[in-house]
Protein backbone atom coordinates (compact mmCIF):
# COMPACT_ATOMS: atom_id res chain seq x y z
CA UNK A 1 0.00 0.00 0.00
CA UNK A 2 2.78 2.72 0.31
CA UNK A 3 3.57 1.88 -3.16
CA UNK A 4 0.32 2.79 -4.12
CA UNK A 5 -0.14 6.04 -1.96
CA UNK A 6 3.42 6.73 -3.10
CA UNK A 7 2.43 6.81 -6.17
CA UNK A 8 -0.97 8.08 -6.02
CA UNK A 9 0.73 11.66 -4.21
CA UNK A 10 3.25 11.53 -7.31
CA UNK A 11 1.05 11.80 -10.10
CA UNK A 12 -1.22 14.58 -8.30
CA UNK A 13 1.98 16.63 -7.23
CA UNK A 14 2.88 16.56 -11.00
CA UNK A 15 -0.79 17.12 -12.23
CA UNK A 16 -1.47 20.01 -9.60
CA UNK A 17 1.85 21.67 -10.38
CA UNK A 18 2.12 21.50 -14.18
CA UNK A 19 -1.61 22.83 -14.53
CA UNK A 20 -0.46 25.55 -12.03
CA UNK A 21 2.71 26.56 -13.96
CA UNK A 22 0.77 26.23 -17.40
CA UNK A 23 -1.60 28.74 -15.89
CA UNK A 24 1.59 30.76 -15.20
CA UNK A 25 0.92 30.97 -11.35
CA UNK A 26 3.91 32.62 -9.14
CA UNK A 27 6.47 29.69 -8.76
CA UNK A 28 5.37 29.55 -4.49
CA UNK A 29 1.34 29.29 -6.00
CA UNK A 30 2.31 26.32 -8.21
CA UNK A 31 4.40 24.41 -5.39
CA UNK A 32 1.53 25.14 -3.05
CA UNK A 33 -0.69 23.89 -5.64
CA UNK A 34 1.48 20.64 -5.77
CA UNK A 35 1.59 19.78 -2.61
CA UNK A 36 -2.36 20.11 -2.19
CA UNK A 37 -2.53 18.01 -5.49
CA UNK A 38 0.05 15.52 -3.74
CA UNK A 39 -1.95 14.95 -0.60
CA UNK A 40 -5.26 14.65 -2.84
CA UNK A 41 -4.06 12.15 -5.33
CA UNK A 42 -2.37 10.08 -2.69
CA UNK A 43 -5.49 9.68 -0.90
CA UNK A 44 -7.76 9.13 -3.76
CA UNK A 45 -4.72 6.01 -4.64
CA UNK A 46 -5.27 4.83 -1.55
CA UNK A 47 -9.19 4.77 -1.61
CA UNK A 48 -9.34 3.43 -4.94
CA UNK A 49 -6.59 0.86 -3.77
CA UNK A 50 -8.92 -0.65 -0.78
CA UNK A 51 -11.83 -0.77 -3.37
CA UNK A 52 -9.99 -2.25 -5.60
CA UNK A 53 -8.98 -5.23 -2.85
CA UNK A 54 -11.97 -5.30 -1.54
CA UNK A 55 -13.45 -6.36 -4.77
CA UNK A 56 -10.59 -9.03 -5.19
CA UNK A 57 -10.91 -10.04 -2.13
CA UNK A 58 -15.08 -10.39 -2.53
CA UNK A 59 -14.83 -12.21 -5.62
CA UNK A 60 -12.11 -14.59 -4.31
CA UNK A 61 -14.73 -15.64 -1.56
CA UNK A 62 -17.33 -15.97 -3.74
CA UNK A 63 -15.18 -18.32 -6.04
CA UNK A 64 -14.33 -20.23 -3.10
CA UNK A 65 -17.97 -20.76 -2.04
CA UNK A 66 -19.15 -21.41 -5.28
CA UNK A 67 -16.57 -24.19 -5.25
CA UNK A 68 -17.66 -25.47 -2.13
CA UNK A 69 -21.14 -25.77 -2.74
CA UNK A 70 -20.12 -28.05 -6.37
CA UNK A 71 -17.92 -30.45 -4.22
CA UNK A 72 -20.60 -30.52 -1.57
CA UNK A 73 -23.33 -31.54 -4.71
CA UNK A 74 -21.34 -34.41 -6.08
CA UNK A 75 -21.17 -37.47 -3.70
CA UNK A 76 -17.51 -38.85 -3.02
CA UNK A 77 -15.53 -40.57 -5.16
CA UNK A 78 -14.14 -43.64 -3.51
CA UNK A 79 -11.30 -45.73 -5.50
CA UNK A 80 -11.90 -49.40 -5.99
CA UNK A 81 -10.67 -51.85 -3.69
CA UNK A 82 -8.41 -54.67 -4.39
CA UNK A 83 -8.64 -57.77 -3.89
Amino acid sequence: MRYVFLLGGACGFCLAAGTSFAMERAADRVFLDGAVGCLAGALLFRWFWNILLAGLRETMQARHRALAAEAAKQPPEFPPLKS
